[in-house]
């Protein structure tokens, strides 16, 4: 099974909203997830990211491999290098 940390959508049509969740590759988008670690809202100005540093962190360890997009929020969270 492999694990990845990526975005599940949220929120109205052209308003999206995304919760960053750890959930089987194997799984829909949207579909079941095993964790919810944060959020990102591309609305706001700046956009507004919020991410559990230790789940994360924990989840990076273990394995989970993140999308290019959380990958690149992680990088500015400065949670990767």
């Amino acid at each position: 099974m492999a694990v990845k940390i990526r975005l599940r959508r949220m929120g109205k049509k052209k308003a999206p909203f995304y919760r960053i969740v750890v959930a089987d590759s194997r799984s829909p988008r949207d579909g079941r997830c095993i964790e919810e670690i944060g959020t990102y809202d591309p609305n706001q100005e700046p956009a507004a990211v919020r991410v559990d540093e230790e789940l994360a962190k924990k989840w990076l360890a273990n394995g989970a491999q993140p999308t290019e997009t959380v990958n690149r929020l992680f990088k500015n969270a400065g949670l990767v290098k």
